[in-house]
């Protein structure tokens, strides 16, 4: 189909959808990939966290900043040894069913994302050892030992909320029917077309929503997201094309917005998980080692961003404080790896690297392509409609995988869970027990020398045995309409809409 053909159909979907609702006042959101399950202890996507953002609310949340600040729970305070938690909670709550948020809703979720099989947070928060609702409006939280990142946690899918009642009922069915506390209450889903949420008119801080209803769009071509939003069938487009940033800071009609990520995009190797490890990059660390120095990170940048990301090669940003100095990124150096790949007997070496369908991994993939092809080392390139992709992840019907991590306020949501033995994303099947005992010291102290250095001696054995390729860093850039006023870009990439609303 043509761009012209499709942003035809986009723009009928849209006049399709939500005719019978013109008089309201709608926000219109293009998202770059369909969310997957809408249940904030199963799900993994970026864009679902975008979507949360608006349907769930969290005991914590960040600022711009990055410093924890309240939500649903309005104080909190350790104990001396650090090992407990108490916060207290909003008073003036309830879910979008009506049932009320306490102290026991709390305990429910928190135990529900540590028990409930599948849960993609258990290893988020696995230092919970007790739960208790001290009061109707006071929870106690209990850790095995001091836990550093537990805040963080919080502030993200681990600490959200969703109705113990609604839950209850339908059992593995909830994701079809979510329904939490936040600024907004599911209406409907349609896959690959829309997410549309209404206001919920009982929300605790209702007079910062000044929105009726919030529509999400799946649309995964960049070019037709940026036209819709000049169109103006679009309010706002998360992760605004490198390339096209001319374009939007030209249009008297919109606004970039940017924020650094907490991030990073990486190439997942799959190690060991399952029969598609079985493989020479699965197998051998050398010849790993061989597909990064034919990888030129600066090259990426320029020729797929324009310059406009951050090269590197760690799970944390060179901004981070837990940036390991130590260990910089090496050059690019093809005889090295033509060197390396014949040490390991790998010298006709086919590599299958998945990228989700998007123009933007796409581009990145076809420049991997071409210079892993100058080191003898030959990519075929799979695209694969986002949410597919990750069903194969987690199956282990990959060898390698183009794939980012919008990042953490704390280094150990970067870290932990992809490299950890049990790391609730770890679906390379990367395990080195040695790795674990550093990333347990970590986690247990909150001293930050103390933890830069766990982390070093961590990242001196996995950034040499490289499950993971990291490659560059993100700048969030966010299209607005100027009819839409008081967004701001967080470092994490949300889209919060607390104090957003259309210009008089």
């Amino acid at each position: 189909m043509t761009l012209k053909g499709c942003l035809t159909t986009v723009l009928m979907a849209t006049a399709l959808g939500f005719s019978a609702t013109a008089g309201a006042q709608t926000l219109r959101i293009g998202l770059q990939d369909d969310p997957d399950l809408l249940d904030p202890d199963r799900a993994r996507t970026f864009v679902g966290r975008i979507v949360f953002a608006s349907l769930c609310d969290k005991l914590v949340d960040l600022s711009p900043e990055v410093t924890f600040v309240p939500q649903l729970a309005t104080e909190w305070s350790w104990s001396d040894d650090s090992t407990v938690l108490t916060m207290k909670l909003r008073e003036d709550v309830v879910f979008h069913d009506g049932t009320p948020f306490n102290a026991e809703a709390a305990v429910y979720n928190l135990d529900r994302s540590l028990n409930l099989p599948g849960s993609t947070r258990r290893s988020e928060i696995s230092a919970i050892t007790g739960l208790e609702a001290v009061d109707e409006y006071t929870i106690e939280i209990t850790l095995a030992e001091p836990f550093a990142p537990l805040l963080a946690a919080l502030s993200d899918r681990a600490g959200m909320m969703i109705s113990p009642t609604a839950a209850e009922a339908a059992g593995e069915d909830f994701p079809l029917n979510p329904v939490c506390s936040g600024p907004f209450k599911f209406v409907e889903r349609v896959s690959q077309d829309r997410i549309v949420l209404e206001r919920f008119e009982d929300y605790w801080n209702a007079d910062a929503i000044h929105f009726d209803r919030v529509v999400y769009m799946p649309i995964p071509d960049t070019t037709v997201r940026l036209a819709n939003l000049q169109a103006g069938d679009l309010d706002i487009i998360e992760r605004v094309a490198a390339t096209d940033i001319p374009t939007v800071e030209s249009d008297p009609n919109l606004t970039l917005e940017r924020a650094t990520s907490l991030g990073y995009q990486g190439i997942t190797v799959n190690v060991g998980n399952g029969p598609r490890s079985e493989n020479p990059l699965g197998q051998d660390p050398r010849v790993r080692e061989a597909l990064e120095l034919a990888i030129d990170r600066n090259i990426i940048n320029q020729v797929a961003f324009d310059g406009a990301l951050i090269a590197g090669n760690q799970p944390v940003p060179p901004n981070s404080p837990f940036y390991i100095d130590s260990l910089p990124p090496a050059g690019r150096d093809v005889e090295r790896a033509r060197a390396l790949l014949e040490e390991a007997g790998a010298t006709d070496l086919t590599i299958d690297l998945m990228i989700a369908n998007n123009p933007e991994q796409m581009r990145v993939a076809e420049i991997i392509q071409a210079l892993a092809a100058e080191a003898g080392i030959a990519i075929t390139i799979d695209a694969t409609e986002f949410a597919t992709a990750l069903d194969r992840q987690s199956n282990g019907d990959f060898q390698a995988f183009l794939i980012g991590w919008s990042g953490r306020a704390d280094p150990d949501g970067n870290i932990h869970t992809f490299t950890a033995c049990n790391g609730g994303l770890n679906d390379g099947g990367y395990c080195n027990e040695e790795v674990d005992r550093y990333l347990a010291e970590a986690r247990q102290t909150t001293d930050d020398e103390a933890r830069y250095a766990a982390y070093e001696k961590a990242a001196e054995i996995y950034m040499a045995e490289r499950p993971r390729i990291f490659l560059y860093h993100r700048v969030w850039f966010t299209g607005v309409s100027n009819k839409v006023e008081g967004f701001q870009a967080y470092p994490d990439g949300m889209i919060r809409l607390e104090n957003v609303r259309f210009a008089e």
